[in-house]
């Protein structure tokens, strides 16, 4: 329906109707010292014409610019009919699906997200999306809580090496909730989490760790050797990973001798443009032993009365369907319209197609990482395998080399001497299938001159 704003009149009689005196006698409860003040610094209104044309400037001065930044971001090729099917009013418009016999369509692109997600991370079971990797991390720590019936600390093990971004969402979420956050410590020369640093939590209650894979240095864990010493010590396992990996690598639900318990990371990487940011979408996978305690909603296929296939909502236990104090989430949401970007993608490329991917960006990376090897006052941090990132040392502040390469149209990395100040002068550098030869060639020109000029 059309959206009509409320005219003077409009508001003067609905205030009349429920005897208020004015707006802001409606929020009478809420201390002032809460209220936020009236906006400042927001100019006049400009006409179509003139906010068109500028907002084409903005997207336009984001073009031309060579990007190896990654970091939880990652510009892969997405082919042209993913986003023309992804744009259709069927899908652009969709609300959530609670009348199914009338969402048949949005409900059965859901459960093919589900079922591919679980076939990719080896899972039982993936929910309907969640908001992105980041508070979906926080979803599964606050899932293993309910779940972990051995552990009563309420503590999790979180290596550094997860992404810092991660880290801070995740106690943004549980701290105030009652739970502990232990961070774990990462090897200097591998940038992984070692066994030998974990003997210190031996003998104690812990209720999970999260395993990144690939972490934050784009370094691969021994996934195989961290999940079985925590399941010997009654500790769930939640993996944090990249989905484009696991085309490669081998996936959680295969990790050690029982596999991970929860599975968390974020679809991104699978036909979702950088765009700033977001919005993006978040995956969470699990066991069936806990799919009673998996946040957020999960499709179903059945049959109906008349033995036709059809979909519906099966498992709902969020807020807004049951009492808030019996939710498993109270800020999970499916990401609708990028999880149906996401299953298009995966449709299209298929399990072959999203192997070449992977391989062709992992290629990249040692292409990149040889050449730069060549050039002078480069040293590569840490010496375990990765996917397709990398972290360098540099023999200048990295802030002021970043800066003279975006002069040459270079967006050269992340500079992690903020997050990890330990490490010195670290760049993390990612390649995606998406750059060529000349690219790479490009980039280590405008290394070597940025590192002569700053």
């Amino acid at each position: 329906m059309p959206f009509i704003p409320h005219t003077d009149d409009d508001v003067r009689k609905m205030l009349e109707t429920i005897k208020a005196s004015s707006i802001e006698t409606l929020f009478d409860e809420i201390p002032a010292h809460l209220r936020g003040n009236t906006l400042s610094g927001i100019p006049d209104g400009e006409s179509e014409m003139v906010v068109s044309r500028l907002m084409r400037e903005r997207a336009g001065a984001d073009e031309a610019d060579l990007c190896f930044i990654g970091a939880g971001a990652y510009e892969h090729h997405i082919p042209a009919a993913v986003w023309e099917l992804a744009s259709r009013g069927e899908f652009l418009t969709a609300y959530t699906p609670y009348q199914a016999e009338a969402s048949q369509g949005t409900l059965q692109v859901i459960y093919e997200f589900q079922t591919s997600i679980a076939n990719l991370t080896a899972m039982d079971v993936c929910n309907a999306s969640v908001y992105d990797g980041a508070s979906g991390l926080a979803e599964a720590v606050l899932m293993a809580v309910r779940a972990n019936k051995h552990s009563k600390s309420r503590r999790v093990l979180v290596p550094k090496a997860v992404h810092p971004h991660y880290r801070a969402a995740l106690k943004a979420i549980v701290t105030m909730q009652g739970i502990e956050v232990v961070e774990v410590e990462f090897s200097k020369h591998g940038g992984h989490v070692e066994l030998s640093v974990l003997k210190q939590f031996e003998g104690d209650d812990y209720t999970a760790i999260v395993v990144p894979q690939p972490n934050f240095f784009g370094v691969l864990e021994e996934a195989d050797t961290l999940t079985n010493w925590a399941h010997a010590h009654n500790i769930l396992v939640i993996a944090c990973v990249n989905p484009m990996a696991l085309a490669i690598i081998a996936p959680p639900g295969e990790w050690g001798d029982t596999g991970a318990d929860i599975v968390v990371g974020e679809g991104q990487p699978f036909g979702i443009p950088l765009s700033s940011g977001g919005p993006y979408v978040g995956f969470l996978c699990t066991k069936m032993e806990f799919v009673r305690q998996m946040p957020g909603r999960i499709i179903g296929r059945t049959v109906d009365l008349e033995g036709k296939p059809g979909f519906t909502l099966t498992l709902q236990a969020r807020e807004q369907h049951i009492r808030r104090a019996k939710a498993t989430s109270n800020i999970c949401t499916n990401q609708g319209l990028a999880m149906t970007a996401a299953t298009i993608y995966l449709a299209l490329l298929g399990a072959e197609g999203i192997e070449r991917v992977a391989l062709a960006s992992h290629h990249n990376i040692r292409e990149l990482a040889q050449a730069t090897s060549k050039l002078g006052n480069i040293e590569r941090v840490f010496n375990r395998p990765v996917f397709h990132e990398k972290v360098l040392r540099l023999a200048k502040p990295v802030a002021a080399v970043l800066e003279h390469m975006a002069k040459n149209g270079v967006l050269g990395g992340f500079d992690l001497s903020a997050d990890y100040p330990e490490l010195g002068n670290a760049l993390l550098v990612c390649c995606t299938e998406t750059k060529t030869p000349a690219d790479i060639a490009r980039y280590v020109a405008a290394l070597d001159q940025a590192l002569m000029e700053a």
